[in-house]
């Protein structure tokens, strides 16, 4: 699937992408691309992440701390602008125009939102041009409140259709209008598509943690920032996290047959974990299903970790789940090998000793 604006677009299907793809150029990391061979009108649920063009907070600020209590004054949350307000209310009122698709939840932050939709049953229409109805109201919102202008919106409800009297203020300067990006966004919109059992609670609970995960981020910026270029044992990385891992004295490479039984997988995480506790540090590419569970366990005892990830990462890579309270506690860091490698390629046996020879050599820094 290829994305060709946000209203001429189309499913591609195999034969015509492998037709194109030789004319496609080298395959560069993107939140763009969209999934090949997916019907984006008929029933699905998705997670839309939507950017303001030039990451410009106009959502709101972001308040609290990475620990504080819910229900606390410290408790991590996002204060919103009045145009944080209409464009919450702008998705909640999606089903309004397309009643085939429910809004189910939404995260929005500074410069950014999260959003769940629904669709319940098959559109006459594709996903990007419900997005871009959306957008579209936004574009009013943003035009009213930023930039002043006098426009007719639909915000927040039926009956809060009117006329927006601009109040009189000062002119915006003409980088204010960006009409080649859209205006309020950037051109595009990223979805993941809902394939397995528990994916809908995880993704709720991934959008209401989404404020403590960036003030963390903000509480320690050297522990989240990639970092590309990053040569270790004759091997370049992108890394995210506690680089000074490997400076420790001991680094234990963490290594499981796919032949071991579940005893014996038991056997080798208390081993793991007792040398973790007494200094060591535990690397791994995570392959076989023992290695994982090492790994795992090891994560839920707080030890420290480095984690090949067979993934390439861009600028905006960031660790997710409890990879961020690893981070936070500089327990973890996480090495990206390869460019221009996506989460849909399966490891080759080539690739699996190549992973482990990287391993077996950082532990020897």
């Amino acid at each position: 699937m290829y994305f060709c604006g946000e209203i001429n677009w189309c499913i591609m299907d195999r034969k015509t992408f492998e037709q194109q793809k030789a004319f496609a150029g080298s395959l560069k990391p993107s939140m763009l691309r969209r999934c090949l061979d997916h019907d984006y009108q008929g029933r699905c649920i998705y997670l839309i992440t939507l950017v303001i063009e030039g990451r410009r907070s106009l959502f709101g600020e972001l308040a609290g701390k990475s620990d504080g209590i819910l229900g606390s004054d410290d408790e991590p949350r996002i204060i919103l602008s009045p145009l944080g307000e209409e464009v919450q209310n702008l998705f909640y009122d999606i089903p309004k125009w397309h009643p085939e698709v429910q809004s189910i939840a939404i995260q929005m932050m500074p410069d950014h939102l999260h959003g769940i939709l629904f669709v319940k049953e098959k559109m006459d229409r594709h996903l990007g041009q419900v997005i871009s109805g959306f957008k579209a109201g936004c574009n009013k919102a943003y035009r009213h409140i930023i930039l002043g202008e006098e426009v007719t919106c639909v915000v927040a409800s039926p009956q809060h259709t009117k006329q927006l009297q601009a109040e009189p203020r000062q002119r915006p300067p003409r980088s204010a209008y960006n009409r080649n990006q859209g205006l309020l966004f950037a051109s595009g919109y990223n979805d993941r598509l809902l394939l397995q059992a528990g994916q809908l609670d995880r993704w709720i609970n991934y959008l209401a943690d989404n404020p403590r995960r960036l003030l963390a981020k903000r509480e320690h910026p050297d522990l989240f920032r990639v970092q590309f270029g990053l040569n270790l044992a004759g091997q370049n990385y992108a890394a995210i996290g506690n680089r000074f891992l490997l400076s420790r004295p001991i680094k234990l490479q963490v290594q499981c047959s796919r032949r071991l039984t579940e005893e014996e997988i038991d056997k080798a995480i208390e081993h793991y974990l007792n040398e973790a506790q007494s200094g060591a540090v535990l690397i791994s590419p995570s392959i076989s299903d023992g290695e994982k569970k090492v790994m795992r366990a090891a994560l839920d005892a707080h030890l420290p970790l480095v984690f090949l990830s067979s993934m390439s990462f861009s600028p905006f890579t960031k660790p997710g789940g409890e990879f961020i309270e690893a981070c936070s506690r500089g327990d973890l860091l996480i090495l990206s090998p390869w460019e221009n490698r996506t989460p849909t390629q399966r490891l080759t046996r080539v690739e699996c000793l190549t992973l482990n020879e990287m391993t077996k050599n950082l532990c020897e820094i």
